[in-house]
């Protein structure tokens, strides 16, 4: 199950979709609603939760019983919902949707070491709505790039791509709902850093260490939290590994799972 981040959607997933699916026998890489080319309802309660509710609710339709994850960004959180989950069910004696493994990609595990981009804070304020309405192509993509690595920023084309996923039937007004997923890590951080610090799941972070969201500032944190951290540092790279440097992203994905 490939989960994806704030703002762009599961097209962030086709440079290493190849290598997945060759590995795999089933990859499922849905857009999350409010994202890509799922529904975009106004005036809609967007949360991590609802967002995990919705996975796990693809996943039974889909007859799946165990999976994988991987994921990044707003996709983390998400994660972490479901690794929760997956805890609570084993302690109750529940062996539904057993979650097998946990790679996480450039993410805000922890809100203390998250550093949203000014654009993610003006959602968040009481403007936020005013905000989502105002914005462009230009501005997001001036905010967008900056997220990445200096050698490894897209193309124009592919950032207009980006914007097209974002921006579909009207998604960029929803941009201040979508982004309460930063408060939400604050409300629920116990939970959420809690289920990384369990050993019952093998997690392994994948993590471009120039990203000034979540680089390396965010792994260093991570190695604090969590008892005996898998960690892979990806040089030059930043909040996208997958798109800046999928060949690189995808063998450390394989390695982690080469034994499984």
């Amino acid at each position: 199950m490939c989960i994806h981040g704030f703002p762009t959607a599961s097209w962030d997933w086709h440079a290493i979709w190849p290598g997945l699916t060759e590995r795999f026998g089933r990859v499922i890489a849905p857009d999350m609603i409010g994202f890509g080319w799922s529904a975009k309802p106004r005036g809609y309660d967007y949360s991590i939760f609802d967002q995990a509710d919705l996975h796990e609710n693809l996943l039974r339709e889909q007859g799946v019983g165990s999976y994988h994850i991987l994921a990044h960004d707003y996709g983390d959180s998400v994660a972490q919902e479901l690794l929760a989950r997956h805890d609570e069910r084993r302690g109750a004696g529940d062996n539904s949707l057993l979650v097998k493994s946990v790679c996480l990609l450039n993410g805000g595990l922890f809100p203390e070491t998250h550093r949203p981009r000014l654009i993610q804070r003006l959602l968040l304020t009481p403007a936020g709505s005013v905000v989502a309405a105002m914005l462009t192509e230009r501005a997001f993509v001036r905010s967008l790039a900056a997220v990445f690595g200096p050698q490894t920023r897209p193309t124009s084309q592919e950032m207009h791509q980006f914007w097209r996923l974002f921006s579909h039937d009207g998604g960029y007004r929803n941009g201040h709902r979508l982004a309460r997923g930063i408060t939400e890590r604050v409300e629920n951080r116990q939970r959420w850093v809690g289920a990384l610090q369990r050993k019952g799941v093998p997690v392994r972070v994948i993590d471009g260490p120039l990203d000034p969201i979540s680089g390396a500032h965010m792994v260093e944190r991570y190695r604090e939290l969590v008892p005996d951290p898998d960690i892979v540092l990806l040089p030059g790279i930043g909040h996208y590994p997958h798109v800046e440097d999928p060949d690189a992203t995808l063998n450390a994905f394989l390695e982690f799972h080469a034994w499984r």
